[in-house]
């Protein structure tokens, strides 16, 4: 059975709650990314940043990304999947919280992302067209 380890890109790195948007955004662009998980002082996950939501939330908003600090972006608990957790609790968990990429936890620790790329690469084609069908209705 595959499980999230198996699957996930690892090595994510965070970007501090305290860090400004600008400085996630570099992260960004240097780790050729689109995302990245926001963690707190505590070394606790506080959600995901992606650049979409640098675009619609800070530069849409007419906020400043060099002063916005990431950490106002985490909205309530972070949405993860456990690293042996298998592909179809990946697919239920994307499906249902209508999510393109989940911080994979080993215990407390971050160990990886999973992104939708990563379940199309791994999976059979139907499933793969009904995670995209979820992930596309409102």
């Amino acid at each position: 059975m595959t499980k999230a380890r198996d699957i996930m890109t690892g090595g994510a790195e965070c970007v501090g709650a305290e860090e400004t948007v600008l400085d996630a955004a570099r992260k960004m662009k240097d780790l050729g990314v689109g995302a990245l998980p926001i963690c707190g002082t505590d070394n606790k996950l506080k959600g995901v940043l992606t650049d979409r939501d640098i675009v619609v939330k800070v530069l849409g908003a007419g906020k400043d990304p060099a002063t916005c600090p990431a950490g106002e972006l985490a909205q309530g608990e972070a949405v993860t999947i456990g690293a042996d957790d298998d592909v179809q609790e990946i697919l239920r968990t994307m499906s249902a919280h209508k999510v393109r990429r989940l911080p994979v936890i080993d215990g407390h620790d971050l160990v990886g992302m999973v992104a939708q790329a990563d379940v199309a690469r791994s999976l059979s084609d139907p499933q793969v067209g009904d995670l995209l069908q979820a992930l596309s209705t409102d």
